[in-house]
């Protein structure tokens, strides 16, 4: 096994940080739906709560991942990602089992997010607000590294700003599925 740079360390610690605590966020929304299941307001307001501090440490390790130069990542980091460092083209996070369970969880609670009682719209809010920091984090590191114009590992023939801003778009419309509504007619 060869030594890796202490970047590529950083990089990766923190990458798998980054899939615990998408774990722990499966776990703490799967126990948010059971609490809705069963009425339980305080119950599912507390794993809601959960949830967001989860997504608070994400945008954390997101952050921390990409705390070095944008030479170390070109040089280091990016090139790990591509064959024959990895056994596949367009490599991403897209290819976690963590990410598909996530995403999954989040079409089935689209409906329920839409129709929360009203004691958990500010959990809720709390809530999007801490995935749109996690998501502008991921962004942010991308720009910092790829710049605004550099072409995702995954799609090479899409633009990575412009796809991770649709990853969001797409994402926010599942967790809070209202939040046009709520625009169009105010609180």
């Amino acid at each position: 096994m060869t030594a890796q740079s202490p970047a590529r360390r950083v990089w990766q610690d923190f990458h798998w940080a980054f899939f615990l605590n998408t774990q722990g966020l499966i776990l703490s929304l799967r126990r948010f739906a059971l609490f809705l299941d069963r009425d339980d307001t305080a119950a599912a307001r507390c794993e809601l709560e959960t949830a967001t501090e989860i997504m608070n440490a994400s945008a954390a390790s997101m952050h921390l991942a990409g705390s070095f130069g944008r030479d170390v990542y070109e040089d280091d980091i990016r090139p790990s990602m591509t064959p024959p460092n990895v056994q596949s083209d367009g490599f991403s996070g897209l290819m976690s089992w963590e990410h598909g369970v996530l995403v999954d969880l989040w079409r089935t609670l689209r409906p329920r997010f839409a129709s929360l009682p009203k004691a958990l719209a500010p959990a809720h809010e709390a809530f999007v607000r801490a995935y749109r920091n996690m998501a502008d984090g991921h962004t942010k590191v991308c720009s910092k590294f790829v710049g605004e114009d550099a072409r995702s590992l995954r799609y090479e023939d899409r633009n990575a700003i412009v796809t991770l801003e649709r990853f969001k778009a797409n994402r926010v419309a599942l967790i809070d599925p209202g939040a046009g509504d709520r625009r169009r007619t105010g609180p």
